[in-house]
C-alpha cells in the first residue's frame, strides 16, 4: 500500500500514531449538532437552512463548512423529481383578469393565492386545496378529499376565511381550473367581497407561490414514502402544516418562518 500512495513506512506508521487535531475534534463537535439540527427539521433542510439555524444558536461557522461536513456523514435534505408536464388547452368559462400583476403587497391580506395538488394514496389519488397568503407565504386553509371539485375548493376558501377574517377587497389568485372557475365559487367570492384573480393564458408561473409550497410539501413529507389509507396522509399533512408556518425556515422571507414573518411585521 505505501508504494501504490508513494510514502515510507515510516511515514505511514506515523501518521497512524499521530494524535487528531484540534480541527478533526471541532468538526466531529459541529457534525453532531448538524445532525441534531437536520433530525429536528424532520430531515427535510439543506445546508442554507442548517447553515441559519447554527448562525441563529451563536455557532460561529460557515456555510460552506456546514455543506463540507453533511457531505462527509451523508445528512442530506429530502429532495423531489420535478416532472413536467404539457396541459392541454382547456375551455375557459370566463375571461377573468389576473388582478395580483400591479399590487405593491406591503401586509398580509392583500392577496391570497389557491391551487390544488395530487397526493397518492395506495394506487388512487386524493386531492388536497391549499389557501396560502401570499405577502408572508402562510397556508391559511386547506381542505382534503376524494374529489377534484368546487366543494373541495370552497371547503379550503371558508377555511382560510374563518382563520383571518379578512376585509372586503382582498383579491383571490388561483389558475383557470373549473373548481375555480365554477359559479358556485364565483358566488361565493362575490358575497365575501373578494376579487377574483386567475393565471394569464399560458402564464403558469403566475401562481408560483402556491406550486413552490406544493413542491416544498411533497419533498419533506410525500416522497419517498408510501401511504395506504387516507387518514395516515391526512395525519402527515395536519402535522406539516403548523411546522410549515411556525417552524420552516422560508428562503424568500430571509429564513423566516411565515407566522414568525407576520409577528415581525405586526
Amino acid at each position: 500500500m505505501c508504494r501504490v500512495y508513494g510514502v515510507t513506512r515510516a511515514g505511514f506508521y506515523g501518521w497512524c500514531s499521530r494524535e487528531r487535531s484540534e480541527r478533526e475534534h471541532q468538526n466531529e463537535t459541529l457534525a453532531k449538532r448538524i445532525g441534531a439540527v437536520h433530525r429536528a427539521s424532520r430531515g427535510t433542510y439543506g445546508s442554507p437552512r442548517v447553515y441559519q439555524v447554527l448562525k441563529r444558536e451563536g455557532c460561529c461557522v460557515g456555510e460552506n463548512r456546514v455543506a463540507r461536513l453533511m457531505r462527509a456523514h451523508g445528512i442530506r435534505a429530502r429532495v423531489a423529481t420535478i416532472r413536467y408536464t404539457n396541459p392541454t388547452l382547456q375551455h375557459f368559462f370566463s375571461a377573468t383578469r389576473n388582478e395580483q400583476l400591479d399590487v405593491d403587497l406591503r401586509t398580509p391580506d392583500q392577496v391570497w393565492v389557491g391551487d390544488i395538488t395530487y397526493l397518492k394514496v395506495g394506487a388512487i389519488y386524493r386531492y388536497l386545496a391549499v389557501v396560502m397568503d401570499k405577502y408572508s407565504r402562510r397556508v391559511l386553509g386547506w381542505a382534503y378529499g376524494k374529489r377534484k371539485d368546487v366543494a373541495l375548493t370552497l371547503r379550503a376558501l371558508d377555511r382560510a376565511v374563518r382563520t383571518r377574517r379578512p376585509a372586503r377587497g382582498l383579491i383571490f389568485h388561483t389558475d383557470r381550473g373549473i373548481e375555480y372557475a365554477a359559479l358556485a365559487f364565483k358566488a361565493r367570492l362575490a358575497e365575501l367581497g373578494i376579487t377574483q384573480s386567475m393565471n394569464r393564458p399560458g402564464k403558469l408561473t403566475d401562481n408560483i407561490h402556491i406550486e413552490s409550497f406544493f413542491h416544498s410539501m411533497k419533498t419533506d413529507i410525500v416522497h419517498g414514502l408510501t401511504f395506504n389509507e387516507d387518514r395516515e396522509i391526512q395525519s402527515a399533512v395536519r402535522a406539516y402544516i403548523p411546522f410549515y408556518n411556525g417552524t420552516r425556515l422560508h428562503s424568500s422571507l430571509n429564513y423566516v418562518p411565515p407566522a414568525a414573518y407576520e409577528k415581525q411585521l405586526a
